[in-house]
């Protein structure tokens, strides 16, 4: 493998652009272990390892681009934050954030629930055994076959959205002789620090059934009306990303004093409420966020004292981490291919994915790190650009980074941080495979979730 090197772009901060950076960093070798997975080091030999096996060794038996899921630890996480709560609050696993059969068994294994939002997730819960009663369907547009479907399963909740979805889900549950446990999800009006289109908690938004104007009040009513339904409690969700809990403090005091009218007006005290997810993850070293201990005493400090306040028995708490658990778990491996310096502005590195399988920087402007992993490097660092090969220019993996000035084609460089959203998200745009997850612990590496094949995508194509 050729270690020539390149013309490189600038430098220095000062010709910086844009970006998260502001200086290189002192030393390009070093892992930052706030956005890398557990088990990942570099080896003496300058190679990365995750799990035991180095990146080399991956590459080679299955092949890149493709995403590595640090076994150990995913399950540290989600023990973590089950451990924080502690067993009189829920913790349901966003499985929006990345889902398969594997990722189920686990989270059955170490005690958490598992939060639903499409007929699909849930055939892939049930399939790997997760029991009925620890799932909760999401969605804001629910069909009749996917609720008829959960209804049956005997989920432990579905989540209602909207009015239609009131009707609906007490109607097939009195089809099929059942009493369908549900929570009414309110948007409270919040303004969650974070992207437009994450913030979910706002009035102007699909999500939900506004606390403004005495909708959810409406929906409640209605809800304790019907047979079919087991009214148990309220759903607020204001966003993704959040770094800190003051949102979710407003968000609970609406929430209570919804609670505190639906006891005034029908004398019902209601047994739970769920704060949602949406903590954040570091994906790069500017991130900092708050360990699952901390996050679990503030919430639960938060819905104590309004309800005290409120003179309101405290309910049950539910939480849904999903990228807080999955996210910092996996990196993508890719191999470099072309490099066009720009004199002036960045040198432009190419890898062999792109936006089919990370799709969040071209969506949310997403910030990601990245590292040289198949070997150490003593040149001096570049500010690089790490696209992908889509016909896009869009097509951006990482806005702006620091590589080795050495860089050259068939180098492997990862993004760490890349085990929410993006397998989840990815596409087959330019007909591009998607990607393996391949998950790793103690020294042996296996597949979760195959590559695609040219086969996958013909058999689809019927015409």
């Amino acid at each position: 493998m050729s270690r020539s090197a390149h013309p490189a772009g600038p430098r220095h901060a000062d010709v910086l652009p844009e970006g998260h950076y502001s200086a290189p960093p002192a030393d390009l070798n070093t892992l930052d272990p706030k956005v890398w997975a557990q088990t990942v080091d570099r080896g003496v030999d300058g190679v990365v390892r995750v799990g035991g096996v180095d990146v080399k060794a991956l590459a080679e038996e299955f092949g890149t681009p493709a995403y590595f899921l640090d076994e150990t630890d995913f399950r540290a996480r989600a023990r973590a934050w089950r451990t924080a709560f502690g067993q009189d609050a829920d913790v349901f696993y966003a499985g929006k954030a990345f889902l398969s059969r594997a990722v189920v068994r686990w989270l059955h294994e170490e005690g958490l629930n598992l939060d639903v939002c499409s007929g699909g997730e849930l055939a892939t819960a049930l399939s790997a055994g997760m029991p009925a009663d620890r799932i909760a369907f999401h969605g804001n547009n629910k069909s009749t076959e996917e609720i008829h479907r959960a209804v049956e399963a005997g989920v432990g909740r579905i989540v209602l959205d909207s009015f239609q979805e009131i009707v609906r889900v007490a109607h097939i549950a009195q089809e099929l002789g059942k009493r369908q446990r549900v929570q009414i999800r309110v948007t409270v009006g919040v303004e969650a620090h974070t992207h437009e289109f994450i913030a979910t908690a706002h009035e102007d938004q699909k999500f939900g059934i506004p606390l403004a104007g005495g909708q959810a009040a409406e929906a409640v009513r209605r809800a304790l009306k019907l047979d079919g339904l087991e009214l148990i409690g309220i759903h607020s969700h204001i966003g993704s990303q959040i770094f800190d809990t003051s949102g979710f403090e407003v968000a609970a005091h609406r929430v209570v004093g919804l609670l505190k009218d639906i006891r005034d007006e029908h004398g019902v005290e209601l047994p739970e409420i769920d704060l949602g997810g949406g903590l954040g993850i570091a994906y790069t070293s500017a991130d900092d966020p708050r360990e699952p201990h901390e996050i679990a005493k503030a919430l639960t400090e938060i819905v104590t004292r309004e309800c005290e306040g409120a003179r309101l028995r405290t309910p049950r708490i539910s939480v849904e981490p999903g990228r807080a658990i999955v996210g910092p778990t996996a990196f993508t491996l890719y191999e470099v291919g072309t490099i066009k310096p720009l004199d002036g502005l960045r040198t432009y590195v190419s890898v062999d994915g792109g936006m089919s399988d990370n799709i969040r920087t071209a969506l949310y402007d997403a910030e990601y790190s990245v590292a040289l992993v198949s070997r150490t490097s003593d040149a001096e660092p570049m500010l690089a650009r790490v696209v992908g090969k889509h016909c896009e220019s869009g097509d951006i993996v990482v806005k702006d980074a620091f590589l080795p000035a050495d860089l050259a084609p068939g180098d492997l460089i990862a993004v760490p941080a890349t085990g929410a959203y993006c397998r989840s998200m990815a596409s087959n745009y330019n007909h591009v495979l998607r990607p393996p997850v391949v998950a790793v612990k103690d020294g042996e590496a296996r597949v979760i979730v195959r590559r695609e094949t040219e086969e996958d995508l013909l058999r689809l194509d019927v015409g």
